[in-house]
């Protein structure tokens, strides 16, 4: 525990201590040592003081008795919330699929959207036979460590401007001209440089993830109260300590939503980079259905994608809910 976390704690103690006694314009012991009341006589209110109090402490009883009711009706009210939530979720998709189903060779012919029953069907087809697994293996190993060294370069780099002072302000625009290149167009160099194989995806999904991730660590930094700072430096605490009690826990909210941003910037980047080249991967799968003209396929490839991203999506949303539930 560091310094000035006890010293704070200290204060707060010696500031309750202090709040407990009596104030210097509160009537002190008479001659025969009694304490007068302040609200009532000092002798003869006493009977009365005590059925006052009596009767306060029946009213706090029978208020905290009342308050039962009302929590219930707050968890009821909450559950009522979830089940209108989520199964308005569920609504809007299964109207989408309709919707789709009916546009399909009604609207607009079943070989340009497929359909919802065809894509389904897909599936099926991909998974009982196998062939989904190996691109599906390829893609989550790409996304997986790519996802986490952007992550770890971000946060390191966002650190390093924020505390560097004069030189990291230095690089601050180059960092943006460097997050203003369209990635598509990197592509083909990261193959040129580093092959087919998964090494030119994870460089591919990094330079998706990191600056993102920079972004939020950044202003994150930057939103911190100085007064916790200030209360850091004043109790002498370590550059180690102040990152671990006042900065990380401040940066966790930015780092969270940047980290749900990524999710979805991660298989962009790698679904990119297998459809520029590569022998494996969903995207590899949904460039091969394109050119045989299988839209059926790609749709296929498409929905395995969505599903990923709305996985990940909601073990982001469970472990933000889980670190912030002070909110």
């Amino acid at each position: 525990m560091p310094s000035f976390t006890r010293a704070a704690r200290g204060l707060s103690g010696r500031r309750e201590a202090t709040g407990r006694a009596p104030s210097p314009g509160a009537p002190g012991p008479d001659a025969a040592g009694r304490t007068p009341s302040a609200t009532g006589p000092t002798s003869a209110g006493h009977g009365r003081d005590d059925r006052a109090g009596v009767s306060a402490d029946r009213a706090d009883t029978s208020a905290d008795r009342a308050d039962l009711p009302y929590d219930e009706a707050d968890r009821r009210a909450d559950r009522r919330h979830r089940v209108i939530l989520y199964g308005g979720r569920v609504l809007v998709g299964l109207l989408t699929l309709a919707l789709w189903q009916l546009a399909s060779g009604r609207w607009v012919r079943a070989f340009f959207i497929s359909s919802p029953t065809a894509v389904g069907g897909r599936l099926v087809d991909l998974v009982t036979t196998g062939e989904l697994w190996p691109h599906l293996t390829v893609t989550m190993e790409e996304f997986a460590v790519g996802i986490a060294a952007g992550t770890a370069l971000g946060v390191a780099l966002g650190l390093a401007i924020v505390y560097s002072g004069i030189v990291g302000q230095w690089f601050h625009p180059y960092v943006m001209a460097l997050y203003s290149l369209p990635r598509v167009a990197l592509a083909p160099l990261f193959i040129v440089w580093f092959g087919i194989g998964l090494a030119s995806k994870i460089t591919m999904i990094i330079t998706m993830v990191v600056f993102v991730v920079f972004y939020n660590v950044h202003e994150g930094v930057r939103s911190i109260d100085p007064d916790l700072l200030d209360m850091a430096r004043g109790h002498r605490a370590t550059r180690r300590q102040t990152l671990r009690w006042v900065v990380f826990p401040a940066l966790t909210p930015w780092l969270l939503t940047g980290l749900r941003l990524a999710v979805g910037l991660a298989l962009i980047g790698a679904v990119i980079a297998e459809i520029v080249g590569s022998s494996a991967g969903l995207g590899y799968y949904i460039k091969t259905s394109s050119n045989l003209l299988d839209i059926t396929g790609v749709f296929a490839g498409l929905a395995v994608i969505t599903t990923i991203a709305m996985i990940f999506d909601f073990l982001v949303g469970r472990l933000e809910r889980r670190l912030l539930r002070y909110r």
